[in-house]
């Protein structure tokens, strides 16, 4: 029977839904698939932009490769499970929202896959077995894992109350950096700083374009962000934003000591930030979420360069 719809509208709607039905669905019996698209594991750039910044502190600081490699297996792990976690909070915060956006409308909350109450115990063990991978850290480290709880769940609330809620979200996705440090010299000391600050303006940079794809849907139902407060202004704010990331990590490498190698490394992220810079179209959602997914090879490129530092 004919819709009505053109076949290339329909092709484009689902394009940019909320849910990847395919990977790891797939293996999955059908009771947990619901639980799997409720933490993103279908999608996992989000576990990737969490992850990178503890790899950053890891490639700069960690005292023998030894210790690099599990700590990176661990925060690994602790990514995937606490930004699951996150993405719980998020949706039981905006379940009522999320029902109202295109792009939303079918996660699982939001379609009733998931009732709150199961949501919640899901939560609770995610949390449980985050918890298990930070005792495994330095007390320090500890202590910088359960101070992130608070910016983590009152971040569905930012959208609600300021015009920069990637801002809250750049405190969040950051947090691996001093953690990471912290894990690798049981100590904080001001490099793992300077890769905070760095971090966070990269976070305000890729969330800035990863939020342009709900631009109009976000204003009809009163989510703020960077986006609808910068509109045709984006571009010039992501050249700054980028240029203040690669100013602030050539910073961390001069605090610990890097060989000068780090400095021409960062060169090819620095590439990478103009490339996205000059592609971006706002009006463009698919390019949007090309560039946003783009940022997790400019983080690897990151790591690299600190690498070289250490030769």
């Amino acid at each position: 029977m004919d819709t009505g719809d053109d076949p290339s509208d329909r092709r484009a709607v689902a394009s940019y839904t909320d849910i990847r039905r395919e990977g790891l669905s797939a293996w999955l019996p059908a009771w947990a698939v619901p639980y799997a698209l409720l933490m993103r594991l279908d999608r996992p750039i989000g576990s990737w932009l969490l992850f990178l910044p503890g790899l950053w502190a890891f490639a700069a600081a960690a005292p023998f490769p030894e210790r690099g490699l599990w700590l990176t297996l661990l925060f690994g792990v602790g990514a995937v499970v606490m930004r699951g976690a996150g993405c719980v909070v998020n949706d039981l915060w905006d379940r009522d929202l999320d029902r109202k956006v295109e792009r939303t409308r079918g996660r699982p909350l939001a379609s009733g896959a998931v009732l709150p109450r199961q949501a919640l115990a899901f939560l609770a063990g995610l949390l449980l077995l985050g918890l298990l991978i930070l005792l495994q850290l330095p007390p320090v480290a500890i202590g910088l894992g359960v101070a992130s709880l608070l910016p983590v769940a009152l971040y569905p609330l930012a959208k609600r109350v300021t015009n920069w809620p990637q801002a809250v979200l750049g405190v969040v996705f950051t947090w691996a950096a001093p953690m990471g440090w912290a894990a690798a010299t049981g100590a904080l000391e001001a490099p793992a700083l300077a890769l905070w600050a760095a971090g966070f303006a990269w976070t305000l940079a890729y969330d800035t374009i990863y939020a342009h794809q709900d631009r109009e849907d976000d204003a009809l139902v009163g989510i703020r962000s960077s986006a609808l407060t910068l509109g045709e202004r984006t571009r010039p704010f992501l050249g700054a934003a980028f240029a203040a990331c690669i100013l602030l990590l050539a910073a961390a490498g001069f605090l610990a000591g890097l060989h000068p190698l780090f400095a021409a490394g960062l060169i090819l992220p620095a590439l990478h930030f103009s490339w996205q810079v000059r592609r971006l179209d706002i009006h463009d959602p698919g390019l949007c979420l090309r560039l946003f997914r783009s940022n997790r090879d400019a983080g690897l490129l990151i790591a690299l360069a600190l690498l070289l530092g250490r030769l």
